[in-house]
């Protein structure tokens, strides 16, 4: 079981990034899918998730309203798009994924409902 998120990088206050989050040797769709994040000095927190039937999609309040979470079955991958990023955004994005089919049923957005863990993919928003 591998996860790999993708698609971070330096940009300016107001612009977008989308964030991948694809799996190797399993297939995403019966899993539920979360984006956390970890900016320097601060402890991890939950950004969004995806249940594993789509039914169930939350966000952290900071971005609701900016950024979307979305799943393309034929690529066996998650999204995270995020707009209007502020510098408060900066930190090092995770996409995590559970063995059970579980996770993201609450909004509490709990990083230890996951059991797999991508590498991070870092996002530096400029003022």
């Amino acid at each position: 079981v591998q996860l790999q998120a993708s698609g971070g990088g330096s940009v300016q206050t107001g612009d977008s990034l989308r964030l991948s989050c694809g799996a190797s040797g399993f297939t995403l769709d019966v899993y539920g899918v979360g984006w956390f994040r970890q900016a320097p000095g601060a402890e991890r927190e939950g950004v969004s998730c995806i249940s594993s039937n789509d039914n169930n999609i939350y966000y952290a309040e900071s971005v609701k309203g900016r950024f979307t979470i979305s799943r393309d079955y034929a690529k066996n991958t998650v999204y995270l798009q995020m707009n209007s990023l502020k510098p408060e955004d900066t930190a090092v994005y995770y996409c995590a994924t559970d063995d059970l089919g579980v996770a993201c049923r609450f909004p509490n957005l709990d990083q230890y409902e996951y059991d797999y863990w991508g590498q991070g993919t870092e996002v530096t928003v400029s003022s």
